[in-house]
C-alpha cells in the first residue's frame, strides 16, 4: 500500500503489472522509514524479501533459513516480506499472516505475534450488540468458521481474520503459541495483560521445512498411487517409486510442489516430484532397475524422495 501514494493511485491496482510497480516503489520507503525508526533505538534493520521458491526447495530454504539465524545472531531486526515485485498470483504467499507463520517456523520461534486493527478474535463481527472477544484458543479446529471474516477494512491489504486464524494453525500445530492484539494494546498484552486471544500450541515442534512444504507450497499436479504405495507412504515412511502410481493429473516440472492421493481421490501426502509430468506416464508400474535398463541410470531414482514429502 506505501507505493500506491507516489504513483498516483487511491485504490488497489488490479492487473499485476501496475501491482509489482505498486510494491517496488513501497519497498524502498517502507524500509526507509524501517531503518530510521530503528536507529532511533540504536537498532539495526535489514531488509529480507522471500518467494515460495525460497521455502519449499531445500537449498533455497535452507540458505534463507542460515541467513534470518545470522542476522539474529548480529542482533539486527530483520524486515521480512513477500517479494511482491516478481511473485505472481501462481507463485505467492498471498498474505503476510501465513509469511509470518512460516517464518515463525523457520526460525523456530517463541511466540508469534499478530497485530491487528481488530484487538483479537470475537465470538461474532466486533462490532455486533454483545459480541465478546475470546481471550484463549485450545485448539484452532473448534473455532466456529461463521464468525470469521474477510480483507482488512482499508480493502489495500491482502490479511484479514480468517488469515490470521490459518496463520494460528500453522504456528500452533507445530509447537508454537500466537497472540493477536492490536497495536494499542501490544505492550501490555505481550507481558501478560488479558488483551488480545491467545492461541495454545497444541504439539511438540515439528520438522519446519516439512511444516513450510505443507503450508507454502501449491501443488501443480497430482500423483494417484496404489493402495500398496497408500501403506507404505503412511505407515513406512519411504519414498514414493515409479511402480506404484497409477495415474497423473497436471502439467508440471521436476522440482514442483505435488499432492499424492489414493485411487479414491483422498489426498494422503504433498512433495517434490523429481520428473517432468511428461516423463511420468512411461514410468509407471514400473521398477526403478527395469527403467534403468532401459531409459538409463538416471531413471534410477525416486519419484519423489521421502526428504521431500510431507503426508497431509
Amino acid at each position: 500500500a506505501a507505493g500506491l501514494a507516489p504513483l498516483g493511485l487511491k485504490v488497489r491496482p488490479k492487473d499485476l503489472a501496475t501491482q509489482q510497480a505498486a510494491a517496488s516503489v513501497g519497498q524502498g520507503l517502507l524500509m526507509h522509514r524501517y531503518t530510521e525508526s530503528f536507529a532511533r533505538h540504536e537498532l539495526t534493520a535489514s531488509q529480507v524479501l522471500l518467494t515460495t521458491e525460497d521455502v519449499i526447495h531445500r537449498a533455497h530454504y535452507q540458505n534463507a533459513q542460515r541467513t534470518l539465524d545470522r542476522l539474529l545472531a548480529l542482533g539486527v531486526v530483520p524486515v521480512i516480506n513477500e517479494n511482491d515485485t516478481v511473485a505472481t498470483q501462481e507463485i505467492r504467499f498471498g498474505d503476510n499472516d501465513r509469511l509470518a507463520a512460516l517464518v515463525a517456523l523457520m526460525i523456530a520461534a517463541d511466540l508469534l505475534i499478530l497485530i491487528s486493527d481488530i484487538d483479537g478474535l470475537y465470538d461474532a463481527p466486533p462490532k455486533e450488540p454483545g459480541a465478546e472477544r475470546i481471550s484463549d484458543v485450545a485448539s484452532v479446529s473448534e473455532i466456529d468458521e461463521s464468525i470469521i471474516g474477510g480483507i482488512g477494512s482499508a480493502g489495500v491489504g491482502s490479511g484479514g481474520m480468517i488469515t490470521k486464524v490459518e496463520a494460528a494453525r500453522i504456528v500452533t500445530g507445530a509447537g508454537i503459541p500466537m497472540l493477536l492484539t492490536s497495536l494499542p494494546q501490544a505492550r501490555e498484552a505481550i507481558f501478560g495483560a488479558d488483551l488480545g486471544t491467545f492461541f495454545q500450541a497444541h504439539a511438540s515442534r515439528s520438522n519446519s521445512r516439512m511444516l513450510w512444504l505443507a503450508h507454502a507450497s501449491t501443488p501443480h499436479g497430482r500423483l494417484i498411487v496404489d493402495d500398496g504405495a497408500v501403506t507404505a507412504l503412511l505407515e513406512r515412511g519411504v519414498s514414493l517409486l515409479p511402480a506404484g502410481v497409477t495415474a497423473i493429473e497436471g502439467d508440471f516440472s521436476a522440482g514442483d510442489a505435488v499432492e499424492i492421493s489414493s485411487q479414491s481421490g483422498v489426498v494422503i501426502a504433498r512433495g517434490l516430484v523429481a520428473f517432468d509430468a511428461s516423463e511420468i506416464p512411461m514410468m509407471m508400474g514400473r521398477s526403478t532397475k527395469d527403467l534403468a535398463k532401459e531409459l538409463g541410470p538416471e531413471y534410477e531414482r525416486e519419484l519423489v524422495h521421502r526428504d521431500d514429502l510431507v503426508l497431509i
